[in-house]
């Protein structure tokens, strides 16, 4: 039996305990005591991939199936339509429809965050409305960056500020350099920290002193720091994060989650010992080889993962076998 079997079935009762008691009790990590966050954002987020077909249409029977398997795991919730999504790749329609199609699978305590960042303010205002009448719960808005030039701090607040007012949902900021080219800037942040309906960042960017130092700045608002990666999670927690949206999680949910868990109760030496195991597996489904290597990976856990979408390219054989190695190295296969 893998180790991440035996992992998965000795946890599960502990993670049962978890199940979306809210608000959660982190000591020292979270929101300070007396001023507890209105929308909880405490916990694990998978951002889901997109099922294709090998036609590489939206393959609407294997994201269910995926999301009865993701059931038993003890997530505070879902993203859906984030950068390992493949959300550049979907048309408006699409979008929607797998917005839909999660929300008809998910319980209602778990909260869906769905991507909406468009590059215009218009189109992400439409966008955002849509994912609301899809049934999101938050969502999730990327910056604008095609004009990155252009795209100064007062431009940023502009733009954010026109969202939160007409978003029939709660906003989350949602910063990602490696894709964007744009680090949301810190003066942003703390500005529209202020906007009753923005309520969190996801910060992907992996600076755990700018972390730090927003959730720092912050700290007087009703606003959560999310980690945008399993790599960071551990360092995120330590300076006051809430959270973490994890790639990783869409293959190693469990143990994420209960990294989460030792977190939450100041169990530093096992979270730090787990928080090792998993920086090599992240980053090869992330940095090393993308949303491929992830898909790849899940298809080893039980999960459906199948094509990209063109041009994203499958792996090489040589490729495969170094995701394997590396999943082997820390135990997990």
């Amino acid at each position: 039996m893998a180790f991440s079997t035996l992992l998965t079935s000795s946890l599960r009762p502990a993670l049962a305990a978890l199940h979306w008691a809210a608000p959660r009790q982190c000591r020292g990590l979270s929101t300070p005591q007396g001023s507890e966050p209105s929308f909880n954002l405490g916990g694990i987020f998978p951002p889901l991939t997109t099922p294709f077909s090998p036609t590489q249409e939206v393959d609407y029977a294997q994201l269910e199936g995926n999301l009865r398997r993701y059931a038993s795991i003890p997530f505070r919730g879902l993203v859906v339509l984030g950068s390992n999504g493949e959300y550049p790749y979907l048309a408006s329609h699409e979008k929607v429809e797998v917005v839909s199609c999660v929300r008809r699978a998910l319980p209602r305590e778990r909260l869906l965050l769905a991507g909406s960042g468009c590059e215009s303010t218009q189109a992400t205002i439409e966008l955002t409305v849509s994912m609301a009448e899809a049934g999101a719960d938050v969502a999730l808005v990327v910056t604008p960056c095609y004009y990155r030039g252009a795209m100064t701090t007062a431009a940023l607040v502009h733009h954010y500020t026109e969202v939160g007012d007409a978003s029939p949902i709660p906003v989350v900021l949602y910063s990602v350099p490696a894709n964007t080219g744009l680090d949301l800037p810190m003066e942003a942040v703390i500005t529209l920290a202020q906007h009753p309906n923005i309520i969190g960042i996801k910060d992907s960017g992996g600076d755990i002193t700018r972390m730090g130092l927003m959730v720092h700045k912050t700290r007087q608002e009703d606003f959560q720091v999310l980690a945008g990666s399993a790599s960071f999670l551990l360092a995120s927690y330590a300076v006051g994060a809430s959270g973490g949206v994890c790639a990783l999680a869409n293959v190693l949910g469990d143990p994420l989650c209960q990294l989460d868990h030792l977190c939450c109760k100041g169990q530093w030496q096992e979270a730090r010992d787990l928080q090792h195991r998993l920086i090599e597996p992240n980053m090869a489904v992330t940095r090393r080889f993308g949303i491929p290597g992830l898909k790849k990976a899940m298809e080893w856990f039980g999960y459906y993962g199948g094509p990209c979408r063109a041009p994203l390219a499958p792996l090489s054989p040589a490729q495969v076998e170094e995701l394997r190695s590396t999943f082997n190295a820390n135990g997990w296969l």
